[in-house]
């Protein structure tokens, strides 16, 4: 009597099955990789094992790891953009001009009375719609833009390529757990080569977390649905320390003589603030929430651009992503859905800087006695601390802002030449 042969899944099966360890599989014989039919380089073949046993072992369900890596292999375009580093950092200044812009701002306001789920959006989480809007705007276009890469593969990729292994590897699990819950399909989860998705961007274990239905068809839809996808933001927003009522940052004017050296410094209330010279921009008075509120000075653009007061929804919104030039945009464009004017102070014109000239900035401070950090050319809270104690004790004001007259100063000054 003949026999048919096994179907293709009961041969991996049976294969896994003979393994006598989760870790691995039968010496000699084939590897998850093998039998899932996976391609790619030896790191990738080897990461993906790896993960397929650690997986199983910790219960993950094998019919979901079967099917969604099958035939998986690393997406080029994934390695290329989290390998390369921009040679020219984008001013703040570029940068909000291309995101606030007349169209967007046009639109924003438009969407304002579009979502009959604003009202209880607000009300349950206290973030109003324009800061969502905002987001929206500027995750996904008003969510016309969601990406369209392959999630699983992206994150993968990532895994495989272990630069950040653990967390590429526990979204990768998120993803598929949403996969497996049946709230989305793979193919529904399409985003960025970093894995956000949706219209408010989403990574998996944020969906997971944080995501809610707010259409009440009982689904957590943030790819098809607006409602779900911003009372989803503002869930994430309320999460990260949004506070009801205050405001998120305010433009202020500095007097002659003001020690910029007080910028990403004290957190106080904006009276003190008064006190040091800081008024509000608008000339109008604080409200009874934001008296209260203790908040820090910004100089984005340095003494020569405009300035703010940032309060803790700031920082909120910089749960999305942490730069103060996302949070800025955010706010600028929330301002202007709600009826506000250009800021008093304009953004000025700001010179690129290479990662060759930041860099060596930073070696530059290395070698003179301050602590920017390794010089990676990316300049944080570090660097522009460094900066601003160097500026101080040159007798410059200290505004922390590295401009190509700060760079030649620096590297002058580092290599034996006279400061300034």
């Amino acid at each position: 009597m003949s026999v048919s042969p096994l179907p293709r899944r009961a041969v991996l099966a049976l294969a896994l099955s003979a393994c006598a360890l989760p870790s691995a599989a039968a010496p000699g014989g084939p590897t998850p990789a093998d039998l899932l039919g996976a391609t790619g380089e030896p790191y990738f073949l080897d990461w993906l094992n790896d993960f397929y046993a650690r997986a199983l072992a910790g219960g993950a369900s094998k019919t979901v790891l079967d099917r969604e890596l099958s035939g998986i292999s690393p997406d080029p375009r994934v390695s290329s953009r989290d390998a390369s580093q921009p040679e020219f950092a984008r001013p703040v200044s570029d940068y909000i001009r291309g995101v606030v812009t007349a169209d967007r701002i046009a639109l924003g306001i438009r969407k304002r009375t579009a979502i009959s789920q604003f009202p209880a959006i607000e009300q349950t989480y206290g973030v109003p719609r324009d800061i969502l809007i905002g987001v929206w705007a500027m995750e996904s276009g008003f969510g016309a833009l969601q990406g369209d890469m392959d999630v699983v593969r992206c994150l993968a990729t990532l895994a495989a390529l272990g630069r950040r292994r653990a967390w590429a590897e526990g979204e990768l699990t998120a993803a598929l757990k949403i996969i497996g819950s049946g709230e989305a399909t793979r193919s529904q989860m399409k985003g960025s080569w970093a894995g956000a998705m949706g219209q408010t961007q989403f990574i998996p274990s944020a969906f997971l977390s944080t995501a809610v239905d707010a259409d009440g068809d009982g689904k957590r839809d943030i790819w098809g649905s607006a409602p779900d996808a911003l009372a989803s933001a503002a869930n994430l927003l309320a999460k990260g320390g949004w506070r009801r009522g205050e405001s998120w940052h305010r433009e202020v004017i500095l007097r002659s003589g003001f020690d910029y050296g007080l910028s990403e410094g004290p957190k106080d209330v904006p009276g003190w603030w008064e006190s040091k010279g800081a008024r509000r921009a608008d000339g109008q008075a604080w409200s009874k929430a934001d008296a209260a509120a203790p908040a820090s000075l910004i100089l984005p653009c340095g003494l020569a651009g405009p300035a703010f007061l940032i309060f803790q929804n700031h920082m909120a919104i910089r749960t999305y992503n942490n730069s103060i030039a996302y949070a800025l945009g955010v706010g600028l464009l929330a301002d202007r859905f709600a009826g506000g004017g250009p800021l008093k102070t304009p953004w000025p014109k700001e010179t690129p800087l290479s990662l060759t000239d930041r860099m060596d900035a930073q070696s530059a401070l290395q070698k003179l006695g301050y602590n920017p950090g390794q010089p990676d050319g990316v300049v944080g809270l570090n660097t522009r601390q460094s900066l601003r104690a160097w500026q101080k004790a040159r007798g410059l004001p200290a505004d922390g802002y590295l401009s190509p007259d700060m760079i030649r100063r620096l590297k002058a000054e580092a290599n034996g030449g006279k400061p300034g």
